[in-house]
């Protein structure tokens, strides 16, 4: 082994780093994507917590009907993709296929899902705040169309690459497993 600021090992002139073993790519594949995985459902957690903020403000009252409006129908349903999210959490250190496999189909239901029944049940209200300029329910002094509409476009990008990766994690668990049976 050589040092940072020492000289090199005795009897060797560098060329000698072709025979020593490397990590599998499924493997270097394996921890990048988790990597990704994690960093995405952390933020899947952050978009949860305002979704579960304000229904919660809202149905205890906390706040005034004027800065906080009732929440929208796909928000309810909403608040259950947070099911995905640990699945994924308890597939990810033993390499659980099945939990993954149950955790993507199960972020298409309870998380892009209500995203696109809710894009459909605020297009009206949207579409009125475009033509007329009028909103009638507020977040905070803004409409609340527009907050949960920025919402939905950053929560359908989070979910869609989580799936995405995830899908590509199977793979690669697949793969290796698969390789393992062929020994």
């Amino acid at each position: 082994m050589t040092s940072r600021t020492g000289p090199r090992a005795a009897g060797t002139d560098g060329s000698d780093f072709k025979h020593r073993e490397k990590v599998a790519s499924h493997y270097q594949m394996s921890a990048s994507l988790k990597s990704e995985i994690k960093k995405l459902t952390v933020v899947h957690l952050l978009i949860w917590a305002l979704v579960a903020a304000q229904v919660t403000v809202a149905h205890l009252k906390l706040l005034s009907h004027d800065m906080v409006a009732m929440p929208y129908q796909w928000e309810y349903p909403y608040l259950l993709s947070l099911l995905p999210s640990l699945l994924n959490a308890m597939a990810m250190p033993k390499n659980n296929i099945s939990y993954l496999v149950i955790s993507m189909i199960s972020a298409g239901l309870f998380s892009v899902a209500p995203l696109i029944f809710g894009a459909m049940e605020m297009f009206p209200v949207a579409q009125q705040l475009y033509r007329h300029g009028k909103a009638y329910r507020f977040i905070f002094g803004f409409s609340a169309v527009s907050v949960m509409y920025l919402l939905m476009v950053i929560a359908i990008q989070v979910h869609a690459w989580q799936i995405y990766y995830s899908k590509k994690l199977l793979d690669a668990w697949f793969n290796s497993t698969q390789e393992k049976k062929k020994k």
